[in-house]
């Protein structure tokens, strides 16, 4: 394992924004591609450790936590925002009517409202709220958040077949504004967005986290609170074998947090 200490995060030079507070420490964990090689994949994940009173920033292939990849299906953390601040849902119960059209993930084909559209990962309702913004605003949201390359060009949707596109390193400095309650939108919508984020729980523990899929590259970002602090994710791999290879997000960065102390060790 190298440490290294960066008094500012050199990414900055590839047009990247700062993630961590200048100081910080780094370590790249060439042995976490256990955990990739015995599940068969390629990728790479970022994890940042806050407990305590430091952070430290702990990464698997810092060539692929800095390159850009569509969010596919983790967008709709920013974009749950985007409603809400738009006026198109008020709040985790308003109903999204089904248009009818039988799709074929049977959860999707029924009424649904945000807390269903995040479990499920509803596309028809996100391309819904796109629709309903407009591509303007669609842009002015991203360039306000500072949203990876802030692009809606290309195909439909565009944070997944489209030039969207954001690094790990990105989506993790994006969960830490969400966190603290730091992005431009009103903190009841950000505590909303992150109470229908929640994937698990435990007595002392909260697991918030979103998958993505673009059909090529997998995601599983979030994090797990503590009461001694969060510790932040963002793992992408390639999906060669398409459905086949969806398991793998959570099964790689599970066994990751747990090598950490970051999630409880399984039953």
């Amino acid at each position: 394992m190298q440490r290294r200490n960066f008094v500012l995060f050199t990414a900055l030079a590839a047009g990247l924004p700062p993630m961590t507070a200048a100081g910080s420490q780094w370590q790249e964990m060439n042995e976490w591609s256990r955990f990739f090689s015995a599940a068969d994949a390629q990728g790479g994940i970022v994890v940042l450790d806050a407990r305590g009173q430091s952070e430290t920033t702990l990464v698997y292939d810092v060539a692929r936590a800095r390159q850009r990849y569509s969010p596919a299906s983790t967008f709709k953390i920013p974009h749950s925002l985007f409603a809400l601040d738009a006026g198109l849902l008020h709040d985790e119960f308003q109903a999204i009517p089904w248009d009818g059209v039988k799709r074929p993930t049977a959860a999707w084909n029924a009424d649904q409202n945000l807390r269903s559209a995040m479990r499920n990962s509803t596309v028809w309702v996100y391309e819904r709220f796109a629709k309903e913004l407009g591509e303007a605003r669609e842009i002015a949201y991203l360039r306000k958040i500072g949203y990876g390359n802030a692009l809606t060009t290309g195909d439909q949707p565009f944070w997944v077949e489209g030039e969207l596109a954001i690094s790990p390193l990105e989506q993790i400095a994006f969960l830490q504004r969400l966190y603290r309650n730091q992005l431009p939108f009103q903190v009841e919508h950000q505590r909303l967005v992150k109470d229908v984020l929640i994937n698990a729980a435990g007595p002392d523990w909260i697991l918030r986290a979103k998958t993505g899929w673009s059909g090529t590259i997998g995601w599983w970002v979030g994090w797990v609170e503590w009461p001694n602090g969060p510790v932040f994710f963002a793992l992408n791999i390639d999906t060669p074998n398409r459905l086949g290879d969806l398991a793998k997000r959570q099964s790689i960065a599970r066994d990751v947090l747990r090598s950490i102390h970051a999630l409880p060790t399984a039953p």
